[in-house]
């Protein structure tokens, strides 16, 4: 098995990856925030995350996107170009490139560390770190059925397109896409009975049997400690100019 640079505990993994993604947050300077950005592509790229993951950065970038079209015209400064009446600022490019990087660096961090995990095991970790059992309970459904429904949305548009139903700008399309949120609230609601009559059959009680963590390793200790070196350091070229 290729060795991997990340604590096999996922109760380190979490304090890490929170951690490192509040220092993120806090980052200055568009040169800092950059660097983090790289360094989380690098570390993306060394644990070979999965193509899928790529992918849901891809949809991030698609807001970061819409900061750098909007935020320039918005802030004022030096006038970098105009459109019409509307004139870009530089701070305000500095300041949509900050934001982007640091987004960015955030979210590639996120997906590096817990993209792979299964929600029950990450519930379990989250349990593990005393957070409320409900809160757990509730992110562990969520994440399970967040899936569910989408497919099911997708099995509602696919019967309105075999019925013919081409969308536009008119009151018929407003009120066929009504239906459907409404259609797919009804039929959410109804599996949630299902669910919760199939979880009583099986003895639940209200809280879920999680299973116990071992200790971590010195090793997951290590790395941990590794990581967090590596993001203070990045916040310590932010904030001490050299």
């Amino acid at each position: 098995m290729r060795p991997s640079l990340l604590p096999e505990d996922l109760r380190i993994r979490l304090i890490v990856v929170f951690l490192a993604v509040c220092i993120f947050s806090q980052l200055q300077s568009l040169e800092t925030a950059f660097f983090a950005f790289i360094g989380s592509l690098i570390l993306g790229a060394t644990e070979r995350i999965e193509r899928s993951l790529w992918r849901r950065l891809m949809h991030v970038e698609g807001f970061v996107l819409l900061i750098f079209i909007t935020m320039p015209f918005l802030i004022p400064g030096p006038s970098l170009f105009s459109i019409g009446p509307l004139q870009a600022s530089l701070e305000g490019v500095a300041r949509a490139a900050l934001i982007g990087c640091k987004v960015s660096a955030s979210v590639l961090l996120l997906m590096v560390f817990l993209g792979p995990i299964e929600p029950i095991r990450l519930g379990a970790a989250l349990y593990a770190l005393k957070l409320p059992e409900s809160l757990v309970r509730l992110f562990v459904m969520t994440v399970r059925y967040v899936s569910v429904i989408r497919m099911e949305a997708t099995r509602l548009h696919k019967a309105m397109r075999a019925r013919a139903f081409q969308p536009g700008t008119n009151r018929h399309t407003y009120t066929s896409y009504g239906n459907l949120i409404g259609m797919l609230l009804v039929r959410s609601l109804d599996r949630a009975h299902r669910v919760e009559n199939a979880m009583l059959c099986r003895g639940y009680n209200g809280r879920y049997p999680y299973a116990e963590l071992s200790a971590p390793k010195p090793m997951d200790w290590f790395s941990g400690s590794i990581l967090m070196a590596l993001a203070l350091g990045i916040l310590l070229m932010d904030k001490i100019p050299f």
